[in-house]
């Protein structure tokens, strides 16, 4: 079994010079994606929130990451659009609470939101109140998420390089392939 650290830097170097921008940001990757990958092994289900630019990711993702090829078992993970289709009227801290004690009762083994897109989204006020939210943020550095940049020509490419290292890690963690300590 091998580190998640030094494992995430050997997938990186695979897929050549086209996944070079991710080195040196493996150190702000890895504590971020080993924390989810934990959640995941803990049974939580994963709630995917994009803003308005980055659904197109959430489609692509939500198709990708259970897909018929896989030989692992189907992962919990749904669109929060899917879930809840008045999304749009959540706009006040009130409304966020009624939406999370749903979200409580939906899942009693525990959720995860997973969010990819902008700070300034109403939508990030969901995922930001919870501590263990994966967040992929552009444009601001906030605490515990990865940051990008939405003006990055190479940003849509990006995306999915990133999607694929976290499947890969997926693979990687329920193999028994990898291992957290001393991460």
């Amino acid at each position: 079994m091998q580190k998640f650290l030094t494992w995430t830097l050997e997938q990186i170097r695979k897929d050549g010079s086209s996944m070079s921008w991710m080195e040196e940001k493996r150190f702000e990757w890895v504590p971020l994606c080993a924390s989810m990958l934990k959640n995941l092994l803990d049974g939580h289900t994963f709630i995917v929130i994009t803003d308005e630019d980055r659904e197109w990711f959430c489609h692509y993702m939500l198709r990708a990451i259970n897909t018929q090829n896989k030989n692992r078992p189907i992962l919990p993970f749904i669109s929060l659009q899917t879930l809840y289709p008045n999304l749009y009227q959540v706009k006040t801290k009130d409304d966020i609470e009624l939406l999370e004690n749903m979200l409580s009762q939906a899942f009693p083994s525990g959720y995860t939101f997973f969010y990819v897109g902008k700070n300034s989204d109403i939508k990030m006020q969901i995922p930001k109140r919870k501590d263990d939210s994966f967040m992929w943020i552009m444009d601001e550095h906030i605490q515990n998420s990865f940051y990008l940049l939405s003006n990055d020509d190479s940003l849509d490419i990006k995306l999915i390089q990133l999607f694929r290292l976290l499947d890969k890690s997926i693979d990687a963690v329920l193999f028994a392939e990898v291992t957290f300590e001393n991460e």
